[in-house]
Formats: C-alpha cells, structure tokens, sequence
C-alpha cells in the first residue's frame, strides 16, 4: 500500500508492455504471423470506449473548470471549493478536492488497464498459462506459509517490520487480514481448476477411484498439498467474509466440475481437499476463528455507520463524484461516529467509488464489466465438456466473483497486489474463453 511499492509495481507493468510490443514488432519484421494468438478486435472495441471514458473522466477532474462549469456539473464542489478558497476571487477549480490523490490513483488505473488490454493480446498468456499459473500459486503458497510462521511464532514480523501491533492472525506479508484473504480467495479458486485441467488429461471413467488416486504425479500431489495450504491460511486469517467467500466458492467449483457421464451431482475432490484443510485445521485449533464469528454484529454496526455516511457523499456529489483516491480527506467532514484515528476507506469498494467518480464514472466501468463477464461466462459454456481449458476458466471466474463478493464488506480491488491479480485472471478467462477448442491429448507440464 506505499506509493514506493506500487509505483514500482507500475514501472513493472510499462516494462512487460514495452518488452512485448518490441518482441511483437520484431515478430512482424521478421514476417513471424502471430495473429492467431491475439484476440483483441473489434468485439474488444466496447469495453475499450467505455475503460477508455472513464480514464478521461478522472482526467477532467483534475483539470481547473471555470467556477460558473463548476456550479453546474457539481454545486455541493463550488459551494465547498468557494467557502475553503483562500482566494475568494479565483476563476477556476478542479472537481476533485485532492487533485494529488487524484493523479496517484489515476495512473493506477491506467497501469492496470493499460495490462489488461495488453493481455488479451498476448500470445504467451495462452501458451505459457501452466507456467503463469503454477507461479501464481506458488505466490500464494508462500504467502499462507510465511504468514502462518510469523503468526504461530510469535516473530509477528511483516518482511522486516516489526508489527506486533497488526498481526492478530496470519497475514502474509499484507497488513490486513481480507487484503490477505482476498488475495487467497481468487488464487485458490483458479488453483483448483488447474489441478482439475492437469488431471483430465489421464481421465479414465471406467477405472475406480483408487486407480486414479494412483495414477496421480507428483507434481498434482504437491499442487494439492499447496491448495491445502493456501486454505489453511486463510482459515486462520480469520477474515470472516473471506472464509463464506471460500465455502462459497468451493460449493460452486464442486457444482460446475461434475461430470455427468458419471451421474454426479457434486464433484467430490474438491470437497474432499476443503474437508482435509478443514480437518487439519481443527487439529491445530480453530477456537479463535470460530469466535470472530460470534461478534459479526459489532463488525457490522460500524460499517453500517460509514456506509451510511458514504451514501451522503454520494448524494452530494452525485454525477462526478469528489474525486478518485479521495474519500480519505472528504470522509472527516461527514463522518456522524467517533472514532480514533480515522476512516481510510469506506469498507466497500463500490460505494466508495461511486463516492469519488460519482454515477456516471461507476457506470462507465460496470457497463465495461458486465460486458467482459458476460463474455467471459457465455464463452466458458460454449466450450465443450471434453475441453479441459473450462476447468481453469471457470476456477478463474469463481475466485473474481469471490473477491467481488468480499469487496462488498471490505476494500480489496484497491489493493494494488489484489488489482493486479483480478486483471490477469479476468484476461486469462477471456482468453480462454474466446480460443478455439484445445487439443484433450496432449498434457501439460
């Protein structure tokens, strides 16, 4: 969450664009035609315009409007701007309260849309996905293994800084618990339908549940070990939304990977590895888990109170909104509780958006959303059965939707690390979503 970390996460995503248009610019020189792994085209054009518009609105909210614009597109701004000027005279004023914060979350947005457009047109998202996956997971699994060290330990460091006072349970090295288990509840989702593509390949309806169990590599043992871990930290990251997000999801993966030819109602591997995390976890203890869920009324209570004092900003500031990235300074002057400290974020990430681009920039980007799932969903029911590719879209759709539902009661999509993820696993689905069938004979490594 430093400025540091995510500019340098920024500089990373501009590198990867540059190296990739230079190694698809040699490609075409040399006369290598790499169209068919691009599937970014015209069908692609609507969700840009609309991505496109919303960048060019939080534009326009840094940019001075004359005050008589001003009045018009936002009069709770000029009556606000008006009354804090020091300069009762000036002829201008930005929509946005902190045009600094502004630019800081703009060029966030830019960097992540900037890679999702240019992952839907890379080739290597296609070939390389075992790879990109396999890294994602090891990713996580790191994350669950140091975080549950340092919690059980007693270290109760995050990297190099001592933070006795934020770690309450395991969170990786994020400083809160639901970043952390937002983070776990779209890797395990896509990770269990990794495992599930890897092992169609051997699929074999006419043997026994034994024979397949043998017949597994080490490799998929390790994957499932890892998925085991990965749910064991955010068991004890004891992040309530987090853990229904999990059970939710593992109810829906285990729905959608059924195969009828074997008359199955639920597919009963992913129930078996949640119920071998589970029974793990409950040897270790489960005690201080369980009991956050006794006091969800308290959490709620306040956040019922912010929601609340959200929707004002919201109706004050109704079409073009305060300005992106500041909630933080706008929030003190409606806040109706007491609180030490202060509020940094509006424990939602979608009233809190609409409060800082108002309805018009919310419905620029929900427009272009339910455009890319529509897609998404309708391209991953056309696939075949037989094609193995829907188990990682569908496991790439569930851990979206399951972080999308987490950030009903959270922030989670502002955490860069969370941003960053969400935008490569919704461009992973499309593209497989949108690729021609997939050979079922070759096994990936």
């Amino acid at each position: 969450m430093e400025i540091w970390a995510f500019s340098l996460m920024e500089l990373g995503i501009f590198l990867i664009i540059i190296l990739g248009t230079l190694q698809w610019a040699f490609h075409r020189t040399s006369g290598i035609d790499d169209h068919d792994e691009s599937i970014f085209g015209r069908k692609w054009t609507f969700p840009t315009i609309f991505l496109g518009l919303f960048l060019l609105l939080i534009l326009f909210q840094m940019l001075p409007l004359p005050v008589g614009l001003l009045k018009i597109l936002s009069p709770k701004t000029h009556a606000l701007r008006s009354a804090l000027s020091l300069k009762p005279s000036a002829l201008s004023f930005p929509l946005s309260f902190y045009p600094f914060l502004t630019q800081i979350e703009f060029l966030k947005w830019v960097a992540l849309i900037a890679l999702f457009l240019f992952l839907l047109q890379w080739g290597a998202l296609n070939k390389g996905r075992g790879t990109l996956i396999s890294v994602t997971m090891f990713v996580g699994i790191f994350e669950s293994l140091y975080g549950m060290f340092e919690f059980f330990s007693g270290h109760e460091h995050i990297l190099h800084v001592e933070a006795s006072t934020l770690i309450s349970s395991v969170t990786g090295t994020f400083i809160n618990r639901n970043y952390f288990a937002g983070y776990l509840s779209m890797v395990i989702p896509l990770a269990v339908g990794y495992i599930f593509y890897r092992e169609s390949f051997n699929e074999d309806i006419s043997v026994g549940w034994h024979r397949r169990l043998s017949s597994l590599d080490g490799k998929t043992y390790f994957l499932v070990f890892g998925v085991i871990l990965m749910i064991l930290g955010l068991l004890f990251s004891a992040s309530r939304m987090g853990i229904l997000s999990l059970l939710l999801s593992f109810t829906v993966v285990a729905l959608l990977f059924r195969n009828p030819a074997r008359g199955q109602r639920l597919s009963k591997t992913p129930i078996f590895i949640l119920g071998l995390a589970l029974f793990w976890g409950a040897l270790i203890g489960l005690d201080a888990v369980i009991s956050r869920f006794f006091t969800v009324s308290e959490g709620f209570k306040g956040r019922w109170e912010i929601y609340a004092n959200t929707l004002q900003i919201i109706k004050d500031f109704p079409l073009l909104g305060s300005g992106l990235g500041t909630f933080i300074q706008v929030f003190p002057a409606y806040r109706s509780f007491h609180v030490e400290g202060f509020v940094s974020h509006a424990e939602n990430d979608f009233i809190q958006l609409a409060s800082e681009v108002g309805l018009v920039g919310i419905g620029l980007l929900a427009v272009a959303f339910l455009f890319l799932l529509y897609k998404a969903f309708s391209g991953i029911r056309k696939l075949s059965p037989e094609d193995s590719r829907r188990y990682i879209g569908i496991g790439g759709l569930v851990g979206i939707l399951a972080l999308l539902v987490h950030s009903m009661v959270e922030r989670n999509i502002q955490v860069p690390a969370n941003a960053y993820l969400f935008t490569f696993i919704l461009a992973l689905v499309l593209r497989i979503s949108t690729k021609k069938t997939e050979s079922i004979h070759h096994k990936p490594n």
